[in-house]
């Protein structure tokens, strides 16, 4: 099964060969690393607004069995830096997949690194040193995942690299993995696999995807 997880803004600042600190402060880190900017082989991929290479990927068949898909700042739906095109973006990548070959055995996971500063209801879980925040949205689509159907477990950023060392018989990490779960309420492999419907894109979906300005990182913190 391939994976392709679609991230509207995520931290990278921790990974010093791709994000710093080698900026100005207050961000203090820039993301020039070739992980980052596609020059090396993809571990991660910095898309611009027409997200042409996750699509042309997708499009020849060279899309990895792990992808971690990551926005242009402008489409990271950030709060201070943004253009609205956050859905479009998230809107092309999974239309390109469920249309394509992929579709029959792809899980996309799409999720979001911050809680978009609103008010959760549910405290956060104080485990050890490594704390839950408040809660942020996931949405995991494929033709076996379990239809119309809300989760109740306490998934993890974790449980994203529990999946993926489920089903590719990887070895623990040995931290936010370790107490994880792997997703695997979310889905039904006994289910006649689901067939794709089309996404339909926002108003702006045009507007985004001929957007020629400079891409940004993906962080306005």
């Amino acid at each position: 099964m391939a994976l392709l997880r679609a991230i509207s803004g995520v931290h990278l600042n921790a990974i010093q060969h791709m994000c710093g600190p080698n900026a100005t402060p207050p961000n203090a880190t820039q993301c020039v690393g070739s992980d980052w900017t596609g020059t090396s082989p993809k571990v991660v991929l910095n898309q611009t607004q027409s997200n042409a290479q996750i699509l042309s990927d997708i499009a020849n068949r060279q899309l990895a069995q792990v992808s971690w898909v990551i926005p242009d700042g402008q489409d990271s739906d950030h709060a201070l830096n943004n253009n609205d095109g956050g859905p479009s973006w998230v809107t092309s990548i999974v239309n390109a997949i469920g249309n394509s070959p992929y579709w029959s055995n792809t899980a996309i996971v799409i999720t979001w690194d911050d809680w978009g500063g609103w008010y959760d209801h549910v405290a956060p879980q104080i485990l050890n040193s490594y704390e839950y925040g408040f809660r942020v949205p996931m949405i995991l689509i494929s033709p076996y995942a379990k239809q119309a159907y809300i989760s109740h477990v306490t998934h993890d950023f974790g449980s994203i690299l529990k999946f993926i060392e489920s089903n590719f018989n990887l070895p623990s990490l040995g931290y936010a993995d370790a107490p994880a779960d792997n997703l695997s309420d979310c889905f039904n492999f006994s289910q006649t696999a689901s067939q794709f419907q089309s996404v339909p894109p926002p108003s702006n979906d045009a507007q985004c995807k001929s957007d020629s300005s400079p891409p940004t990182d993906p962080d306005d913190d």
